[in-house]
């Protein structure tokens, strides 16, 4: 940790936390952080003036004052952030990176709000390629973003500024969008990982739209632990966003050890040997990590992606800036004009055709996905120099959406992550994509992927901590953690009951010593009953899975009798739903204790 003297930069969420849980410093250290910005870096558009700043401070402090001092309560008390300048903060400029459309926001916007009431502080906003419009970084009038690792190459875009900035740990975490590959492209391009939630997930109110139906807030982080932490606390249902949507918690929360992942059949990376040698090596790793690895049919995602920009979808951006490109057309980027220009051309009916063409992809893809936990594909297949973008502006664009542009339009979620360093030093990235409500999943193995690389955190010269084996944490949010010791066991007869529910085994351990174990006399297949001691006992082996919320009560339904489910105490002090029996069934079962699992007393008797 750096000296509590000097402002933190590079630090992820846990290393925040830790410095004011010691009271290593206070908040104001934010004062020494924000006088180390310039707002000549061309990754910000405006910063948190002095005033501002206090005023957040002074917020902060009395949001800790009702909480009574228990930072647990403010998870991201006095943590620095910024967001993409197409997102709204009250008293704070939103200008979508074109100056003539700029307006003061009134209020928050839903994801500004939450993360402001977990304690987090906003100190900037950041450039953007315009109305969100490129996936390049260099459309805007406030500047051309560089790469973190090399000020010739384009940083990705469109959320270019959010990128840059967590990427040289200016803060830990900053939120962008991503309509078409806007909070993925950036993440690769700069080393840090970037989480593009399912639609509506999280709320899209106080966001200048780029396409409404399709739009997401995503996260910029330098770990996947911190990406899933900040959209956990920034998501949830907003009556507010026509958009929004309650997570129906049916989703698997994590993904086993042994992944099926599918890769595209074709791989195109336009010439960039470099880029392929990458993710050719990404494949073998997720190999040796143990998942396998399927070639799919690619082409209705190719179909799909081809929609975004090269149908009538892209009338939907034109809708939201018909008045600008009446009124002031020259105030609109000239790439970014000639784009939206196009959705002119289109009406009604093609909207409808597009909307038909879309449904029938998007099923197909989704019924490709279902024997797989995630598709695995290059985040860009290419990176350019910006005086190449500027040349090809169009054309190298697109070749960067190759495998981000479906994404939305299918109803999929994302996880982008560093992938490796090419030759020539500069990042790749690949990324994750599951079907709605998969983000939990996607990030129990994205942190497996992260953990495994050793890489360079960003551009920041920090490392992943490396403290051994990881601690089993907390339950996913959204799901149950069941602890089941007999015939649901791996490899157990009714193991597929968790199978097929999506529950994912979490790992093995022990109950505490106050137990008996007993075998059910008539039960098919053979089950045990685990009953708790009011005296002695002993630690039985348990295994703990992970099964979603709302497969749980059906899970509950097959259970026969003497069986239920109940409140179990672990070796450890923890406590779990799992298998308990009733006593009236003892009298004629036998006590099998003495085995310390049922697998033992399994192998006993063959």
């Amino acid at each position: 940790m750096q000296s509590a003297s000097l402002p933190a930069t590079g630090w992820t969420l846990h290393d925040w936390q830790q410095a004011y849980r010691t009271a290593a410093f206070t908040p104001e250290i934010l004062f020494e952080l924000l006088a180390g910005l310039s707002i000549e870096d061309p990754a910000w558009i405006s910063l948190a003036s002095a005033e501002q700043l206090r005023e957040q401070l002074d917020a902060l402090e009395q949001r800790r004052a009702a909480v009574e001092g228990d930072l647990a309560r403010l998870p991201l008390y006095g943590v620095p952030f910024a967001i993409k300048d197409n997102i709204d903060a009250a008293g704070w400029q939103t200008t979508a990176a074109c100056p003539e459309f700029a307006y003061l926001a009134e209020r928050d916007a839903t994801t500004v709000a939450q993360l402001r009431a977990a304690g987090a502080v906003l100190l900037g906003k950041t450039n953007l390629d315009q109305f969100a419009t490129g996936l390049v970084g260099t459309r805007s009038p406030y500047g051309v973003v560089p790469n973190a690792f090399d000020p010739a190459y384009v940083s990705g875009g469109s959320s270019s500024g959010s990128a840059s900035v967590v990427a040289r740990g200016l803060v830990p975490f900053a939120l962008g969008t991503d309509t078409a590959g806007s909070g993925r492209v950036p993440a690769a391009f700069n080393n840090i990982v970037g989480l593009k939630p399912t639609r509506g997930w999280l709320s899209t109110s106080g966001l200048v739209p780029a396409c409404r139906t399709l739009d997401c807030i995503s996260v910029f982080a330098l770990t996947v632990d911190d990406a899933a932490c900040i959209a956990e606390l920034a998501g949830g249902y907003d009556a507010s966003d026509a958009y929004s949507r309650r997570n129906p918690r049916s989703a698997p929360v994590g993904i086993g050890a042994a992944p099926r992942l599918a890769v595209p059949d074709s791989l195109e990376f336009f010439g960039d040997e470099q880029n392929r040698a990458v993710f050719e090596r990404a494949l073998e790793q997720f190999r040796q990590m143990g998942a396998e690895l399927v070639s799919i049919d690619f082409s209705p995602f190719r179909e799909l992606a081809a929609q975004l920009y090269q149908g009538s979808w892209v009338a939907e951006r034109t809708s939201v800036l018909v008045d600008l490109l009446e009124r002031s057309p020259e105030a609109i980027h000239p790439v970014v004009r000639e784009i939206v220009r196009n959705g002119f051309n289109y009406d009604a009916c093609d909207a409808y055709q597009a909307e038909y063409l879309r449904a029938e992809l998007s099923r197909r893809i989704n019924l490709l996905l279902e024997d797989f936990d995630a598709l695995l594909v290059p985040t860009s297949p290419t990176l350019r120099r910006i005086e190449e973008m500027h040349a090809e502006p169009i054309l190298f664009n697109a070749q960067f959406g190759t495998y981000t542009n479906f994404t939305n339009l299918a109803d999929l979620s994302a996880l982008a992550l560093p992938a490796g360093f090419r030759d020539d030093g500069l990042p790749a990235g690949l990324t994750l994509i599951a079907p709605a409500w998969h983000d939990q999943a996607l990030a129990s193995l994205g942190r497996r992927w992260q953990a495994g690389q050793r890489l360079a955190l960003g551009a920041t010269g920090r490392f992943l901590a490396q403290d051994g084996p990881a601690a089993v944490g907390a339950p996913a949010p959204g799901c149950v953690r069941l602890a089941v010791v007999g015939a649901h066991l791996t490899g157990m007869p009714l193991n597929f009951q968790l199978g097929s529910r999506d529950a994912v085994l979490v790992e093995q351990t022990l109950t505490a010593p106050r137990y008996s174990l007993h075998a059910l006399a008539g039960s098919v297949p053979p089950k045990p009953g685990l009953v708790r001691e009011g005296e002695g006992g002993a630690s039985i082996i348990v295994e703990l899975w992970d099964i979603p919320l709302a497969r749980f009560g059906e899970f509950v339904a097959e259970i026969p009798p003497p069986l239920g489910i109940g409140n179990l105490e672990l070796v450890d002090g923890r406590w779990v739903k799992g298998f308990i029996c009733e006593p009236w069934a003892l009298s004629s079962a036998q006590d099998i204790t003495a085995f310390g699992g049922w697998r033992a007393y399994i192998a006993s008797r063959s």
